[in-house]
């Protein structure tokens, strides 16, 4: 079945001219009529625009990056023909004249726009209505739940998301897909309503690693693509102790499970105490982000307060609290940290850690915890979200590899041959 190929498989394909991106986009709209009024992953889907763009592919040589691939955009980024609702009520009607400039690059490199995901209210606080692909009980994680839910569920094979505290790898470790967050910067930012200048980033989700690092490098105007890396002379620093206290049993026994598996391949693990203090930057993400959201919403917060949810209402009340002091010395703290964990990475490759606090939580008013993904988020670090086994429950569990900034390549090439040796995930 076309759905159940990857997205650097279906290119293959469609190359090799065994696949047409007319029935790919078939079978990826006959994938969301089925499971959609389940899941919810979707705002909207233009079926009969995409397929008459897949149709048009179809009659091009298959030579762009990703020609012929559907993709699925979080709907806090603009894509002109959609509006860009952002989970609100405010901003129902808003068409953009324009792509965000990620979107215009996907465009350029042949990708179709199948449509708009689900996304938490101004990515920020109050979850979609999206549920979890492997249990509909539980929640998909936040704020890329559609995103997440959609890759997952195998409607596309790739999505753009967005992380300003856990937004692309929660989601991912939730929905057993890989996510991606790149360095702070590395992909343009236009077009995204912007709710934390400082932490925003855009994210991309699918189902292998290889995806993810030929769609990065599509957004970032640059080969992030590259052969699985040898174990030989790589060195991880295996981090099992930071904010473990927040973690569940279940995601501390998989760490350790996967460290050892990966050691045995070969990997030259050592087990690093990371500061302590750095498990403050976690809290210091957090008042940056209210601190910046609350300002970054004033023209929402002015014009329509009532359309605001109570609980946005609160989280922005709560940056407009602290003070510019308080902000600074986040910050302050931030630099601090990037100072601690330069020495780390030149002794090391990669960090590895954990990508959530455990499985998917049994609910649908909350995303779940994001403060395995909010230090990193605050140091601008590349982060990617590896599935790597089905708990007891049915829900997956998986890793997260951290790299040095700027070295996404890297973090990319160790992260694929991670996914080589550990078996599991959607």
């Amino acid at each position: 079945m076309p759905i159940d190929l990857t997205a650097t498989q279906a290119l293959a394909a469609l190359r090799a001219g065994t696949l047409t991106s007319e029935r790919l986009v078939s079978a990826c709209l006959e994938r969301i009529a089925e499971r959609e009024p389940h899941l919810h992953a979707w705002v909207e889907v233009q079926a009969s625009q995409a397929l008459a763009q897949a149709r048009a592919c179809d009659r091009l040589p298959a030579t762009r990056p990703l020609h012929g691939l559907p993709l699925g955009v979080k709907d806090v980024l603009d894509a002109q023909g959609f509006p860009t609702r952002c989970q609100s009520p405010i901003h129902a009607g808003a068409h953009p004249g324009l792509d965000a400039a990620c979107v215009a690059a996907a465009r350029r490199a042949g990708a179709i726009i199948l449509g708009k995901t689900a996304t938490s209210e101004f990515a920020y606080v109050t979850p979609a209505s999206t549920r979890n692909p492997h249990h509909p009980d539980h929640t998909p994680g936040g704020s890329s739940s559609g995103s997440a839910a959609a890759v997952a569920a195998r409607m596309v094979p790739l999505a753009l998301a967005t992380q300003t505290g856990g937004s692309t790898i929660r989601p991912s470790a939730y929905c057993g897909i890989v996510g991606f967050k790149p360095s702070f910067g590395l992909i343009n930012r236009a077009g995204l309503k912007s709710v934390a200048e400082s932490l925003d980033t855009i994210g991309l989700m699918a189902r292998s690693v290889d995806d993810v690092a030929l769609l990065a490098g599509v957004l970032a105007y640059r080969p992030l693509s590259m052969p699985a890396a040898s174990a030989q002379g790589r060195r991880i620093a295996f981090c099992p102790a930071f904010l473990q206290s927040h973690a569940q049993a279940d995601a501390v026994e998989h760490l350790h499970g996967a460290a050892e598996r990966l050691a045995a391949a070969g990997a030259h693990l050592s087990r690093v105490e990371l500061p302590e203090d750095l498990e403050r930057l976690a809290g210091d993400q957090a008042l940056v982000m209210e601190f910046e959201a609350a300002r970054a919403l004033l023209p929402e917060q002015h014009a329509h307060p009532d359309l605001l949810s109570p609980a946005l209402r609160e989280r922005l009340a709560r940056g407009w609290s602290h003070s510019w002091a308080d902000y600074r010395q986040a910050l302050d703290r931030a630099a601090w940290g990037r100072q601690q964990l330069d020495r780390v990475f030149a002794q090391y490759d990669a960090i590895l850690t954990y990508s959530a606090c455990g499985q998917a939580p049994a609910t649908l008013s909350h995303a779940g915890d994001s403060i395995m993904n909010r230090a990193w988020t605050l140091l601008g670090l590349p982060c990617l979200a590896l599935p790597t086994a089905m708990g007891a429950s049915g829900l997956p569990l998986g890793i997260q590899w951290v790299g040095a900034p700027g070295r996404d390549e890297q973090l990319l090439g160790l992260a694929c041959w991670a996914e080589q040796c550990l078996s599991g995930g959607a």
